[in-house]
């Protein structure tokens, strides 16, 4: 179950009610106690700890009783409800909730009440969608439509527009949920029409998702497309305000990029004309590149992926011998938009491929593989990286031959990040063995431009021995005393690899090439992810600003080479730092590992790439690839676990 986030309090008041605890403002004169359990309830949600939670509202329900306060007594049953709710405790949330809606009807007609009244409804609302009796679902369903009529009333007799909107878009769903579409409709107009009057873009953006879906239901596709193209665009607007805090929030919105994505291809299938369809699929990339684009922002938390958009090309542009696959994973299928280059040199033509199988049981089998790559002594890995094959590039691989690519660029969603592309399996070669690999986070955060292999300054770094409780590294001494050979430049190992040190050399030179071996982790928090020197942790933040410290320098930073860093198998918002790193730094491409490798294998991989990359005549990509077939062909590392891992990630030129 995801960190209980949606009980933080942010900054929309009145989405409080829709998406989170209520809040915990005392009312006229409760007990202190009471209000300082109520918030010890929400604290301890918001850090994940629900045990702890549920205690801590019990006792603020008790004590709200023996002060005679129904107002903080209703937040608090309202929020042990919600709590339980979302644990799949539907039979003991259900019963609390309901206690909570009498007193909340009982309650003066305030906004507070109002935000009560429609937090209750909603957690009704989501009990009945998560639970099979259709007796219950009926019955939950009414306490829901109970208590959001009664916010409605108050808000439309206070003139609360806010409240209003609120009320009548959590009504609407209800109905729709009770197959009363026509009302839902209706009533989810009345909804938008009060959040426009306001201008309260998020809830323009939810209710614009509702009113598609309700569309969607009386075939008008075309008018639920542009609802949707709307609720995209208002949610673009309120992003920036979209904290951790209000994750509930864009988890809701966010599925209104999935849905237009849905409607977009469903509509290019329909269509004859060529150019209509192309316009449809491009523009279906440009709203999963979006997402994509604000996923990152939210990941790191900086303008680091406004300032990589800034001085990139497209890829349409520049990849002649390259073919990208944008996967989109649909809840009923998996769509696969490939862009082929044109061999006149004109724009790339776009193409789509569909597979029936959903996003749910793609990830199953994503999450398989990834368990199975690990395992060294065995060959199990070979079914799922059949199947994973079959539903990924086997639909394109006819056109992907005949076009002539010779790189396969992958644009990976979800799980897929933390798959190697290059053990993907045809039934007789790995997927490395036909094709150069590389990997983007976005269309849009690739710089893809060759390397200048005429100015390299280097920095090789690194850690061989056991520090802080790590296991050491023993090849990487050798590893870069052979990359020194090879590539010239600064050195920095062990004892001489210190943080500061480390940190001020990257903010003072113009560096390249920056190798760093060394553990290091990619952890869902990125702003916890590190590298680790011998004095201590150079965090991606450090990195990131080191390097961004010369900001109008000559030479970018062509190549970040992480040889020992992690990321925890079926993470896959840890994975986004792995997949952002080359956008984090500010580097044009970086080489990372999805799992620690053979140190011996690792140093063998590394230094055959640089051999490879000093021959100007092949790409990043190809370098990396006869890095990995070395090792395939080598009878101590031809197992996956050993080459698969590396990714390069960003330009493959």
């Amino acid at each position: 179950m995801r960190p209980l986030l949606s009980w933080m309090f942010f900054s929309f008041a009145a989405l409080l009610a829709a998406s989170g605890p209520l809040h915990s403002a005392r009312a006229a004169d409760p007990s202190e106690s009471a209000a300082a359990a109520n918030d010890h309830g929400i604290t301890r949600a918001a850090a994940g700890d629900l045990d702890g939670a549920l205690a801590a509202w019990e006792r603020a329900a008790k004590l709200a009783r023996e002060a005679g306060d129904a107002d903080l007594g209703a937040r608090a049953l309202a929020n042990t409800g919600r709590a339980l709710g979302e644990r799949g405790d539907a039979p003991h949330a259900a019963p609390l909730l309901g206690e909570a809606l009498d007193l909340a009807l009982a309650l003066p007609a305030t906004p507070e009440a109002g935000e009560t009244l429609v937090s209750i409804g909603r957690s009704f609302a989501l009990l009945a969608h998560s639970d099979p009796s259709e007796k219950s679902r009926a019955a939950w369903l009414a306490s829901a439509h109970r208590a959001l009529a009664a916010a409605l009333e108050r808000a439309e007799a206070s003139g609360d527009r806010r409240l209003a909107s609120l009320a009548a878009g959590r009504l609407a769903q209800v109905y729709a949920a009770s197959g009363r579409d026509d009302d839902a409709l209706a009533l989810g107009r009345r909804a938008l029409f009060a959040a426009q009057e306001i201008q309260a873009l998020e809830l323009v953006a939810l209710w614009q998702r509702d009113l598609a879906r309700s569309l969607v239901r009386r075939g008008e596709s075309d008018a639920a497309i542009d609802a949707l193209r709307q609720s995209v665009r208002a949610t673009e607007a309120v992003r920036p305000q979209l904290t951790d805090a209000a994750a509930p929030l864009r988890d809701e919105l966010r599925t209104a990029t999935i849905e237009l994505m849905d409607l977009l291809l469903h509509k290019a299938s329909a269509t004859s004309a060529a150019a209509a369809r192309e316009a449809l699929l491009r523009e279906t990339r440009d709203v999963a590149e979006a997402a994509k684009t604000t996923e990152l922002r939210d990941y790191f938390h900086d303008d680091c992926v406004d300032r990589a958009r800034a001085r990139v090309r497209s890829l349409d542009d520049v990849a002649i011998r390259a073919a990208v696959l944008y996967p989109i994973l649909l809840p009923d299928r998996t769509e696969i938009l490939v862009s082929f280059p044109a061999a006149d040199g004109s724009a790339a033509r776009l193409e789509r491929f569909a597979v029936p199988v959903g996003a749910e049981e793609l990830t199953r089998e994503v999450r398989n593989f990834r368990r199975l790559l690990e395992k060294r002594t065995t060959r199990q890995y070979l079914a799922p990286a059949r199947r994973l094959y079959d539903l990924l590039v086997r639909p394109a691989e006819a056109m992907l031959v005949a076009s002539g690519v010779d790189t396969l660029v992958f644009v990976p969603d979800g799980a897929l990040r933390t798959i190697p592309m290059a053990a993907l399996h045809d039934g007789e070669h790995n997927l490395i063995e036909r094709w150069a690999l590389a990997t983007t986070p976005g269309l849009s955060l690739t710089d893809p431009r060759p390397v200048d292999r005429a100015h390299l300054r280097v920095l090789l770094s690194g850690v061989s021995k056991p520090v802080g409780g790590t296991a050491p590294l023993e090849q990487v001494r050798a590893e870069i005393g052979a990359a020194h050979e090879l590539l010239g430049g600064e050195v920095m190992l062990d004892e001489g690899f210190q943080v500061e040190r480390f940190e001020g050399a990257l903010a003072s030179e113009a560096f390249n090439i920056v190798h760093v071996a060394s553990h290091g982790e990619f952890l869902q928090d990125a702003t916890q992810s590190y590298l680790l020197a011998w004095d201590g942790k150079v965090t991606m933040d450090a990195l990131s600003r080191s390097i961004a410290a010369l900001p109008f320098r000559d030479v970018p930073l062509e190549l970040l080479t992480l040889s020992a860093c992690e990321t925890a198998e079926g993470d896959d918002r840890a994975a986004l730092g792995l997949a952002g790193v080359a956008v984090r730094t500010g580097a044009r491409s970086a080489v990372g590992t999805l799992w620690q490798v053979n140190d011996q294998a690792a140093g063998q991989l590394v230094v055959e790439f640089y051999r490879r990359l000093r021959d100007p005549s092949v790409s990043r990509a190809e370098a990396l690839r006869q890095a990995q077939l070395a090792l395939v062909r080598d009878g101590r590392h031809e197992h996956p676990s050993y080459w698969a891992p590396f990714l390069l990630i960003g330009s493959w030129l």
